[in-house]
């Protein structure tokens, strides 16, 4: 199974759209979709959750359509920055497989709409060392996260993140630190304008005061099925240092640097799991990881085992989600 997602033909693209249809399809059948997350720090989830909210179907077709370009895009990015071989679909398949880890997820949900901005701001740090001019690149960065945080708020915090991955590939002066932080407020400035001249700023005030004054870390949003999923998942991050042999990684400079970006992500994605709301839908560790397995999976040596283990897990993800169907009856 690894081996066949190495390659890049039709039938790859054929067998990943399956996949997605397949972990998708149990969405569909129930037909609900929870749009309470709406909120006045989330003014784009709002906007097209309120375009759409006239059919649930219509949103879990947007959803399912967005998640499928993510995950191309996803692999698209992996490639160009060479974490996988350029003739590779695994990126996709392990994008896929997380970001879809629960029937939670196979929903319209505020980080799934975020998250293509996310991939955006993940893309262009990552381009950031190949340049030797990155005003633009940071501009757009900020630009990116902006917009994300206005589906999902607390992808703010992947600003500090930005701050950090800025020091790892030594773009670090206090200028270039600036620049994103224009383009982050870039939006919000026309967003408040906007506010300010429809009459209603100071009660937006207040709902942004009022986020962060509710702000605050917690569990109850986990359970020991989840806790213990997340463990695994942790832990098996980790098998190139427990296990270096069975791996042949790529030994670039750059390619060093951005895995290394991607190991902090995974911290922040750590930490916000702990905020409020489902710890399955704070889809940044699931994210960190996917880039993370991909890499793995492209230089692991050793395929036999792996390919059990994969085969297990993508059948385990297939169970996750169909036997509510028929446990629920």
């Amino acid at each position: 199974m690894i081996r066949f997602f190495r390659n890049s033909y039709i039938i790859q693209y054929v067998a990943i759209g399956l996949l997605c249809i397949l972990l998708w399809v149990p969405s569909f059948i129930t037909g609900h979709v929870e749009v309470s997350w709406r909120s006045p720090v989330t003014p784009l989830y709002n906007l097209v959750a309120d375009l759409l909210d006239f059919s649930p179907y219509v949103l879990l077709l947007v959803a399912f359509l967005l998640n499928a370009f993510e995950a191309m895009f996803f692999n698209s990015i992996l490639a160009s920055h060479q974490i996988i071989n350029r003739v590779n679909t695994l990126g996709a398949v392990v994008f896929l497989l997380l970001m879809n880890l629960l029937p939670a997820q196979t929903t319209f949900y505020p980080f799934g709409l975020a998250l293509v901005f996310v991939l955006m701001f993940l893309h262009t740090l990552f381009a950031i060392n190949q340049t030797q001019k990155p005003e633009l690149y940071l501009f757009n960065a900020g630009l990116y996260l902006s917009l994300a945080t206005m589906c999902w708020f607390p992808t703010l915090l992947l600003a500090v993140w930005g701050i950090i991955a800025l020091g790892l590939i030594h773009k670090g002066s206090l200028r270039l630190h600036m620049i994103p932080f224009l383009g982050l407020l870039m939006p919000y400035f026309i967003y408040f304008v906007v506010h300010f001249l429809m009459g209603d700023l100071i009660p937006l005030w207040q709902a942004y005061g009022n986020y962060f004054g509710n702000l605050h870390l917690t569990i109850a949003g986990f359970t020991w099925m989840k806790a213990g999923l997340l463990a695994f998942l942790l832990l098996v991050s980790a098998m190139p240092l427990l296990m270096p042999r069975n791996y042949s990684f790529e030994k670039t400079v750059s390619v060093r640097t951005r895995v290394s970006m991607t190991v902090v992500l995974l911290l922040f994605g750590v930490f916000m799991l702990f905020l409020p709301g489902s710890p399955v839908q704070s889809g940044v560790l699931f994210l960190a990881l996917a880039v993370l397995f991909s890499y793995e999976l492209a230089y692991i040596v050793g395929i036999r085992w792996s390919n059990v283990t994969f085969v297990l897990f993508m059948l385990g993800v297939l169970a996750f989600h169909y036997v509510p169907l028929f446990v629920g009856r």
